[in-house]
Formats: structure tokens, C-alpha cells, sequence
């Protein structure tokens, strides 16, 4: 991959990870129930389910699913009903009672967010697709495919977890003190539990 292609590779990719969606929500809604450097494990598990669609559409499978309304349908709807589950987990926890102070849930756990985190990224149809746009645009025939695709993976995991890091859950990071209290951190599980549902129900129907 030549320098002006890598370049216009990372322009893309951090326009890409700079648009907010699902990922960038779930990144700032750990960031400030388990914390600035946890936030870090749900962030890998989305990095995670990137690769599967990279790998995915470049397998051509990708390209399968695109074509068949009933498998996009699939895909659609169940990163939907996941959407809806956790936002309406999150409101149900919202009307537990909690202790005062910054304790974190021990829900909130390192291997409970990278699943999380793999799942709503990787039930959502509209990253298959986009990557089925996405990527041969910088990919050369030419060129050893293998060695492309390993730099277009890095590339894009790397900013996407520089931006999903240092700027929507650091930016989630400086709202952490409105968490403190039971009732702030009841507030922020029903506002998080709300717009997970919203993006379930706009999956679904758009």
C-alpha cells in the first residue's frame, strides 16, 4: 500500500470512528459506570467483532449477505432485539437501589463488557455493508492481498481505539462525577437504557 493511500486510508477510518453510533454510546456508557480505564475492555471487544467483518467480507461472505434480504433481515434484527435487551436491562437496574460512593458494579466486569462489546458491534448489519464499500477502495489487485489486508485491520483498529479511548470515553470521563450518587447513577442507566432502545428501534425499522 502506497504512502497516499495509507494516508487517505486513515482519513477515511478516523471519519469513520469519529460518527457517532452504537459503539461510540456503549464506549461512554462504560466509561462512566465501570470507569475511564475499564471502558478499555468494551472497546476491545468491538475491535474484535471489526475484524470478524473485515475477514467476513473478504472471504466474500459479505457480499452473500448483501444480496439475500432474509440473511441482512437476520443479522438486522437480532443486533435490534440485542440493542433493546441492553437498554432495557439498564433501566431495570436503574430501579434497584444502589449504595452511595464511586463503587463500580461488580456486573460491570472486564469480560462482561468485551462480549458486550463484540456482540453490538457485530450484529450490526450496517458495518457489513459499509466495509463491502469500504474496502476495496483501498485494496490493489496487484499487491499481495494478505499484506493489505493486515495493514487496512491495524489501520482501522488502531484509530478506531485511539477514538473510542481518548475521545468519546474520555469525554464521558469528565460527566463521571454526575455518577457518584445512587440517584445520578439511576438517571444515567435510564438516559443509556433509552438511547440503546432508541438505536434498537431505528435498526429495526430503517
Amino acid at each position: 500500500m502506497s504512502a497516499s493511500l495509507w494516508l487517505a486510508l486513515v482519513g477515511a477510518a478516523l471519519m469513520i470512528s469519529l460518527t457517532p453510533g452504537a459503539g461510540a454510546i456503549y464506549t461512554m456508557n462504560n466509561a462512566m459506570s465501570a470507569g475511564w480505564r475499564r471502558a478499555l475492555w468494551g472497546i476491545i471487544g468491538l475491535q474484535l467483532a471489526l475484524i470478524v467483518h473485515i475477514l467476513v467480507v473478504g472471504a466474500g461472505i459479505g457480499l452473500l449477505v448483501a444480496k439475500s434480504p432474509l440473511a441482512f433481515d437476520v443479522i438486522r434484527y437480532a443486533g435490534a432485539a440485542y440493542l433493546v435487551f441492553l437498554g432495557a436491562q439498564k433501566i431495570v437496574l436503574s430501579t434497584r437501589d444502589a449504595p452511595e460512593g464511586p463503587e463500580i458494579p461488580a456486573a460491570a466486569t472486564r469480560m462482561r463488557m468485551l462480549t458486550r462489546g463484540f456482540w453490538v458491534n457485530l450484529l450490526n448489519p450496517k458495518s457489513l455493508l459499509f466495509f463491502l464499500a469500504f474496502l476495496p477502495q483501498f485494496l490493489r489487485a496487484d499487491q499481495p492481498l494478505p499484506t493489505q489486508y493486515l495493514v487496512l485491520i491495524g489501520t482501522v483498529i488502531v484509530i478506531d481505539v485511539l477514538v473510542m479511548w481518548f475521545v468519546f470515553a474520555a469525554a464521558a470521563r469528565q460527566f463521571a462525577r454526575l455518577v457518584r450518587s445512587a440517584g445520578g447513577r439511576r438517571i444515567m442507566d435510564r438516559a443509556f437504557g433509552g438511547v440503546f432502545i432508541a438505536l434498537g428501534v431505528v435498526l429495526a425499522v430503517v
